[in-house]
């Protein structure tokens, strides 16, 4: 397994913490998400034979949110 932190822009409330949550487990190959409006980061748990990070940003771009480097 493998950590990794994405920042995310355009959360506001913790319903958005909560989307975030819900498309990131959603992902196959994620074991663990941690998301926190401040900062807005998502520290994810993952497999990366299973997914890669630039898949994971694009869970959290389809969700309505932006990835910040």
């Amino acid at each position: 397994m493998e950590t990794v932190t994405i920042n995310v822009q355009g959360m506001t409330c913790g319903g958005c913490v909560a989307s975030v949550t819900r498309v990131l487990k959603a992902v196959p190959g994620v074991d663990q998400v941690d998301v926190t409006l401040v900062p807005g980061q998502a520290t994810v748990r993952y497999d990366a034979a299973k997914v890669t990070v630039p898949a994971l940003e694009s869970a959290i771009v389809d969700a309505g949110y932006d990835v910040a480097a």
